[in-house]
C-alpha cells in the first residue's frame, strides 16, 4: 500500500520522464532539504553538499524512466542517489588529496644503502603491478586507494561478487609471485 507521498512521486517521476521541467522542480521543492541534510552530513561542506544535491537531480531528471515501484517508493530510490554521488565525492576527494609522504623506515634514514633498497622495492612492487591483467589491477586500486569492500567494487564493476574475490585472490597471489622472484633475483634488496 503507497501513502499518497509516494502517490505524488510517482506522478512527479512520470512527468519527468516525460519531459516535464516543473515537475522536476516540484520534486526539488518537496525533497531538496531532506537531501541536503544527509549529504552535507556525510561531506560536512556546504559548498560540496549544494553541488551534489545539483547532481542527484540532475541523475534523476536523466534517469527517472529507470525508477522501479516494486523496489521501493521514490524518495528512497532518491535517497539512494544522493548516498551513492555524496560517498562518490567524499571517495574523489581523498583520491585528489595525496597521501601524506610516509617516511622512510628508520633503518633507511640517513643510509643510502637502505634508501636504494627501498626505492627498489618501491619499483618491483610498480613492475609487478603492470604485470597483472588491467581488471584485476583496477580492482586492487580501488580497494586499496579508495577503501572499497568487495562487495562495493562488486557494485561499482558490475560484477559478481564470487568474481570479485576470485579475481583479487589471484591478482594477489600473482603479485606475491612477482615480488618474490625479484627477491630471488636481487636477493639483497627484499624481505618477503
Amino acid at each position: 500500500m503507497q501513502s499518497d507521498d509516494a502517490r505524488h512521486d510517482i506522478r512527479l517521476l512520470d512527468r519527468i520522464t516525460a519531459g516535464d521541467a516543473a515537475a522536476i522542480g516540484e520534486l526539488y521543492d518537496r525533497h531538496s532539504r531532506l537531501l541536503f541534510g544527509l549529504i552535507l552530513r556525510i561531506l560536512g561542506d556546504r559548498d560540496e553538499a549544494e553541488e551534489v544535491l545539483q547532481d542527484v537531480f540532475v541523475q534523476v531528471w536523466t534517469r527517472a524512466q529507470t525508477f522501479n515501484v516494486e523496489l521501493g517508493t521514490p524518495i528512497a530510490w532518491i535517497v539512494r542517489i544522493a548516498r551513492n554521488r555524496a560517498i562518490d565525492r567524499l571517495r574523489a576527494r581523498a583520491a585528489r588529496t595525496p597521501p601524506p609522504a610516509a617516511p622512510l623506515p628508520p633503518a633507511a634514514n640517513g643510509n643510502p644503502e637502505a634508501h636504494a633498497a627501498l626505492t627498489e622495492q618501491q619499483r618491483a612492487v610498480a613492475r609487478a603491478l603492470d604485470t597483472l591483467p588491467a581488471d584485476a589491477r583496477q580492482l586492487l586500486e580501488h580497494a586499496y586507494f579508495l577503501g572499497l569492500t568487495q562487495s562495493e567494487l562488486a557494485e561499482r564493476f558490475e560484477l559478481p561478487l564470487g568474481t570479485v574475490k576470485t579475481r583479487m585472490r589471484t591478482a594477489l597471489r600473482a603479485l606475491r609471485r612477482e615480488l618474490q622472484q625479484a627477491a630471488i633475483e636481487a636477493p639483497g634488496y627484499y624481505q618477503l
